[in-house]
């Protein structure tokens, strides 16, 4: 067993002057480079004498690392170590002539194996957590649009920095540690995370915690969701709210602004193998929401949002064939909704029909949407396809889908999906217009539904017949 680490310590209260010399240099410098004519002008001495002021500033941080009565003296030198952070993190700003001066004096090596000295000082103080900050903007500025920078800040930071920082209780430190692995990642790396999971897992982690940060969603979005084999393997490690997170960001991918390109089809069409076999593997374990004590069920509800995307993935044209003819999917997707709707008719549970309007307050219900998306996904899984139509037919579908159209505040827009279904159901497929009249005639299918459907039934000598009317859909 460990040993147990020592308390937090505290900084002095007494801030101890720093060398004044270096530091108001360092401050002149760091105003200075924020020009850019004072940047591109500044000889390579310069930058020497910052980093020897760095090297001497980072021996207290050692020492505290190896004696915890030695923090209490840290103020002065964390002063120094801010100061030549920002100094060179203005430096780099668009300026590749200091990018590379500084990454050819070995500073970066330096400001890693630093920034891992202040991850192990367990000391509550802001001075601390400043100079841990602009130590990773200044990695972050050295590696920006620098691709000879940005394979030395990997060399050095990658693992262990990103184990580091990116679950650090700081935000800010988040961020900064999630634009440099942002900056630095590329196709061959992108393997190095494979044998590094818990890295890809914890940017996912990060953008659960900080929806708002730009850095973690475009790592995932550009990155991880163009490495089907990385995202195989970390849906496996995942817990259920990292995938639910994971699928709301394949969700965002699909129906963005910008259509997916031709080289993201692929890609997706990858994605969409591990989302159809994993949703009819697993699919029948939203069943257990069915009881109370399973209501809040992690497993369940990720299950749920797997049947999301299937929906928008069967919406994209790229995506739609592969899926209409993917193994046990169309089956699964009617036996489930079969299953929900007898366990919803048979006793009052989360799949129940719900005509009455919510409390104020009330918790919304989980499955909110369920069994619109299900008659949506087989929908679009028929849409212009005879072969599905047909197994739909074979299954007993038509009457099942037909029976779910009532008015549920649980399923929005359900009458709206069972019409779009059938319509799809019925295009070009008489055997299957055919079972629609047939039903109506024997008051198993609503006349009215089906002329908000856009059909009527008509007989004709003996025969009914389903046929068009000039109406619109009301869709």
């Amino acid at each position: 067993m460990a040993a147990p680490r020592p308390p937090p310590g505290r900084l002095s209260g007494v801030m101890m002057p720093a060398p004044i010399q270096d530091l108001e240099a360092l401050r002149a410098l760091t105003a200075l480079f924020k020009e850019q004519r004072n940047r591109e002008t500044a000889p390579r001495t310069i930058f020497q004498r910052v980093l020897d002021i760095l090297k001497k500033s980072s021996h207290a941080v050692e020492l505290a690392c190896r004696d915890p009565s030695q923090v209490e003296h840290l103020a002065s030198s964390l002063q120094l170590i801010t100061e030549c952070f920002r100094c060179l993190r203005n430096a780099c700003i668009e300026c590749s002539v200091n990018q590379n001066s500084i990454r050819n004096l070995g500073t970066i090596g330096v400001a890693v194996d630093l920034i891992l000295r202040f991850r192990e000082l367990r000391v509550e103080q802001d001075s601390l957590l400043t100079a841990f900050r602009c130590g990773l903007q200044f990695l972050g500025n050295i590696a920006s649009r620098n691709e000879d920078s940005q394979s030395v800040v990997w060399m050095h930071a990658f693992p262990e920095l990103f184990l580091s920082c990116l679950n650090h209780p700081d935000r800010k430190i988040v961020a900064y540690s999630s634009m440099i692995l942002f900056t630095s990642l590329n196709s061959e790396r992108m393997k190095e995370l494979e044998e590094n999971l818990n890295i890809a897992i914890d940017v996912v982690e990060a953008h659960q915690k900080q929806p708002e940060s730009e850095w973690p969603f475009l790592i995932i979005t550009d990155h991880f969701l163009k490495s089907p084999e990385l995202v195989k393997a970390m849906y496996a490690k995942m817990s259920n709210q990292e995938r639910v997170t994971l699928l709301d960001l394949m969700i965002a991918k699909i129906v963005g602004d910008e259509p997916l390109t031709k080289d993201d089809a692929p890609v997706f069409l990858s994605h969409a193998e591990l989302i159809a076999s994993t949703f009819v593997d697993q699919c029948k374990i939203v069943l257990k929401l069915t009881s109370e004590q399973h209501a809040d069920d992690e497993e369940a509800l990720a299950t749920i949002r797997l049947l999301d995307v299937l929906c928008e993935m069967t919406a994209n044209t790229d995506l739609l064939g592969y899926l209409q003819v993917f193994p046990g999917l169309l089956e699964r997707v009617i036996d489930l909704l079969r299953l929900i709707h007898v366990a919803g008719n048979d006793s009052t549970n989360i799949f129940s029909a719900c005509a009455s309007i919510k409390p104020e307050g009330d918790v919304s219900n989980v499955a909110e949407g369920f069994k619109s998306h299900l008659i949506r996904l087989i929908g679009n899984l028929c849409y212009k396809n005879k072969d599905n139509q047909d197994k739909v037919n074979d299954l007993d579908g038509i009457p099942l889908i037909l029976d779910s159209c009532g008015l549920d505040d649980s399923n929005p827009f359900l009458t709206q999906w069972v019409v779009y279904a059938i319509r799809n159901l019925t295009e070009d497929n008489s055997q299957n217009q055919d079972l629609i009249a047939k039903m109506e005639e024997q008051g198993l299918a609503d006349a009215s539904l089906l002329k908000k459907m856009g059909f009527e039934v008509e007989k004709r000598g003996d025969k009914l017949i389903l046929k068009s009317t000039s109406d619109t859909p009301q869709l």
